[in-house]
């Protein structure tokens, strides 16, 4: 019996042979746990599809539609946003989110097989797009940074599709390189390189946070897909001094770093340390249970991109202690099982698969965890929204195509259980 028919009656509540256990180092990446090794053989509900995970994220899409529209509603009282309806950046909002549906549906229908085969050309199309942002005239600039193309009465953002073009070139390569997955010059160098190509055209945007995202989702692939923890160590560290060069090397990151440090202080409290200071007093406000809905007072003009990178202070002052833990917990939850459903692939011997999902749990807790932290005070300012719910359509279309993947590669390992084909 092979390792993945071991997995696979495990899963299914099969009966195995005495002493027939699949060992996780038996497996060519690793699970991050015995579970799925050593199941009991119970009986088990198969279902088409993850409903749980899917209620989850409509239920983030909902609370995110009802707190941007919250945040946004008193900025046309600034003449920057006069022309605008109170109800412009939910409409705009509720616009993206319905046309992400329909993308995330179309998705849904893909194969994974179709998506191994097409990553290398999605990773060079992400390329050629974060290149042509920098162009003039073709990518805009919004307060300061070169960022988004224009396509009519729509803005996109290629650095959101090249999260998820790194993502599935990463999971490609590692099972392309399975077998030389511990020389460091066959297997890690050349994505360390593509890695570090597009972190050059990111940060000329500026993109440092997107950067962030990028690396830390390289690193856990070839972390998952079984390369030398010497190594991968290694690579964190270079990752960590490189960062701390660039925040060195550049005075506004330096001055931020600053301004994080002690954001009420005379010198940042009306400069670096403005969002983050009243980010601070939103929550503050909020104590226990919050202010109610509606009732913000730091969205009125005081808290800069409250719909978009600080959502989450908002809620925090509008529901309070008991909104944050929840906001916290949901995304807990989703990261947790979307790592699971990425386990269950790689046992059932779907490597890319199995690394895709994880790859997109890495992708979504860690941006979460970032947004959550610069809300919190805990971390640096950082230019990132909050998944599923901050206000950006680039964003939201992004994050529903990669959940779509996800069950995907969960209504796959569903059929394999039930002795279909994938």
């Amino acid at each position: 019996m092979s390792v993945a028919s071991e997995a696979l009656a495990g899963l299914t509540g099969g009966k195995k042979r005495r002493g027939a256990r699949a060992r996780e180092g038996d497996l060519p990446v690793r699970i991050g746990g015995t579970e799925y090794a050593r199941t009991a053989s119970t009986p088990s509900r198969v279902l088409g599809f993850d409903q749980a995970l899917i209620w989850v994220c409509v239920a983030l899409l909902a609370w995110g539609l009802v707190m941007v529209y919250s945040a946004s509603i008193a900025l046309p009282d600034n003449p920057r946003f006069a022309r605008y309806a109170p109800a412009h950046f939910v409409m705009r909002h509720a616009f993206w989110i319905g046309l992400s549906f329909v993308a995330a549906l179309i998705t849904f229908q893909v194969r994974m097989s179709w998506w191994e085969k097409v990553a290398p050309w999605l990773f060079v199309v992400s390329l050629a797009l974060l290149i042509a942002v920098l162009i003039p005239h073709v990518g805009n600039v919004v307060n300061g940074a070169r960022r988004w193309i224009s396509l009519g009465p729509m803005s996109f953002q290629p650095s959101e599709l090249a999260k998820l073009a790194v993502l599935l070139y990463a999971a490609d390569y590692m099972v392309r390189k399975m077998d030389v997955k511990e020389r460091f010059f066959r297997a890690v160098l050349p994505m360390g390189v593509a890695v570090a190509v597009v972190g050059l055209l990111l940060l000329a945007q500026p993109d440092m946070g997107a950067f962030m995202v990028i690396a830390v989702i390289a690193m856990g692939i070839l972390f998952l897909g079984g390369v030398n923890a010497r190594m991968f160590f290694l690579i964190a560290a270079v990752l960590v001094v490189a960062f701390a060069v660039m925040i060195w090397a550049s005075p506004w990151r330096r001055e931020r770093i600053f301004a994080y440090l002690d954001p009420f202080s005379e010198d940042h409290a009306l400069g670096k340390g403005y969002q983050l200071s009243h980010a601070l007093i939103a929550i503050g406000r909020g104590e226990i249970f919050g202010v109610g809905l509606g009732g913000s007072i730091e969205k009125l003009h005081w808290l800069p991109e409250a719909h978009t990178d600080f959502l989450l202070a908002v809620i925090g002052e509008e529901f309070g202690l008991i909104g944050l833990i929840c906001v916290i917990f949901l995304f807990l939850w989703l990261t947790r099982r979307i790592m699971h459903i990425g386990r269950q692939a790689i046992a059932l011997d779907r490597v890319f698969s199995g690394l895709v999902a994880q790859g997109i749990g890495l992708w979504l807790g860690f941006q979460a965890f970032i947004n959550i932290g610069v809300n919190l005070g805990a971390l640096p300012t950082k230019g990132l929204t909050l998944p599923f719910m901050s206000y950006g359509g680039s964003a939201i279309m992004a994050n529903l195509v990669a959940i779509a993947i996800v069950l995907r590669v969960d209504v796959e390992n569903r059929q394999l259980m039930r002795g279909g084909r994938a």
